[in-house]
């Protein structure tokens, strides 16, 4: 059976809308672009074949290729299909593969360094400690690393005591940032939720698999999904939507790891059919005249910037559109296709310059607004616009969440308690 992926790529017109919308092959010559990565030399990849060119670990995995491509070639997986025949013949220097499993496993790192995390995050500031790891393992020590959070967000809602009692379910898919790194985004979630009358369920779930997919790694990556999948297909099968506040994890479970593995299966794909972004989910209700609306004002001008996994999510602004929904709150869309962080992409020390070119655009931008505050979906593009800019980035749900009246955390309440 033709994959979903090589099965579109008799569909390129070599018309080279994707090379020229790709910020990557805009900032280096190390990356050819994605019609000569993808498609075109598809032609001559054959299984057990070398891959003709090692070029194509420089994608970024950004989609940009295929949300411009007028005949729906799938371009950024057939790159990602490259990387990982390359991972396979071996020709990733050793120290590069150990460097990218490991920035590949957040899921590993965050039970590392969550319960030690006042002395984790200390170390991760020393100068020393960031040198040496870029020395040993190619880990740019310039890289935003995040800040492990003193508890889990499944501890939180553990004890949380639910506020509606409605029969209405639906399934939270934390991912691994909320769970180690931000848990207040997974309580504004819950709280929003709540709010508009669900019963959220938290069950059992590990990482989406998606940094391992971005690094070649497709067993591991498998390994992860399916878990996920014997996890929530229960849910799917009883109609619950299953919602994620991470934008790449719910791309992951719709449609990333489903194509990229081949996993074809009735139970991965009805999980695949449940899930939502949560902005898409909550406009959905909206279009029911279910959503509450927004009753505290924000009176703020905020730039929003939509990730990359976002737009190939093909869903148009619903983060916006939620956000008109607060009192005061006026946003500007950011003009930038990408930031640059790209998932493990911009950790990586071959690339982290470039990732800092791709970015500089909406960096500028960022500086030239005086923004207080960037709204963004995606946690490594909030971690990765907060290092280059020095301002402060949100979740738009925590906006909602705050306009609710629910008390603001992170970023957000320093900044009302600051405007206050």
């Amino acid at each position: 059976m033709i994959s979903p992926v090589e099965s579109t790529l008799d569909q390129c017109l070599k018309c080279n809308i994707c090379t020229s919308a790709c910020p990557v092959a805009a900032v280096t010559d190390l990356f050819p672009g994605p019609k000569y990565a993808g498609p075109q030399s598809s032609r001559f990849r054959r299984p057990g074949e070398s891959t003709p060119d090692v070029s194509v670990d420089y994608c970024s995995g950004c989609r940009v290729c295929n949300m411009v491509c007028p005949t729906g070639v799938k371009i950024a997986e057939m790159n990602a299909r490259a990387r990982a025949v390359i991972v396979q013949q071996g020709k990733v220097p050793f120290r590069l593969r150990l460097r990218n499993n490991l920035i590949a496993r957040s899921e590993m790192i965050g039970k590392i360094g969550q319960p030690i995390a006042l002395l984790a995050n200390y170390a991760l500031t020393l100068k020393p400690a960031r040198w040496l790891a870029e020395k040993m393992l190619g880990i740019a020590r310039q890289a935003p690393l995040p800040k492990f959070s003193a508890n889990r967000f499944t501890t939180w809602f553990s004890s949380h005591t639910p506020v509606s009692q409605s029969t209405r379910a639906v399934v939270y898919f934390h991912g691994c940032s909320t769970e180690y790194y931000e848990p207040h985004v997974g309580r504004a979630a819950v709280r929003v939720l709540e709010k508009n009358g669900f019963h959220v369920i938290v069950p059992r779930q590990n990482c989406c698999g998606l940094p391992l997919l971005s690094n070649g790694e497709f067993p591991a990556a498998q390994a992860y999904h399916q878990r996920n999948i014997d996890n929530l297909t229960e849910y799917a099968a009883a109609g619950i939507p299953i919602v994620g506040t991470s934008t790449s994890c719910t791309l992951t479970l719709k449609e990333e790891a489903p194509e990229l593995l081949d996993m074809l299966d009735s139970n991965t794909l009805l999980v695949s059919q449940q899930t939502f972004d949560i902005n898409e989910f909550l406009l959905s209700i909206q279009s029911n005249d279910e959503l509450q609306p927004g009753e505290k004002p924000i009176p703020l001008e905020l730039l929003y910037h939509m990730p990359c996994q976002y737009r190939a999510h093909r869903l148009g602004y619903p983060a916006l559109e939620i956000l008109r929904q607060i009192p005061g709150l006026n946003v500007m869309s950011s003009q930038s296709e990408c930031c640059g962080i790209a998932g493990t992409y911009g950790y990586k020390i071959e690339k982290f310059g470039i990732s800092m070119s791709v970015g500089r655009s909406l960096f500028e931008q960022i500086k030239a607004m005086k923004t207080p505050l960037v709204i963004c979906d995606s946690e490594t593009c909030r971690w990765h616009i907060s290092a280059a800019t020095g301002i402060p980035c949100a979740h738009p749900i925590e906006l909602l969440a705050a306009s609710y009246g629910f008390e603001p955390e992170g970023a957000l309440e320093k900044l009302l308690t600051q405007r206050n």
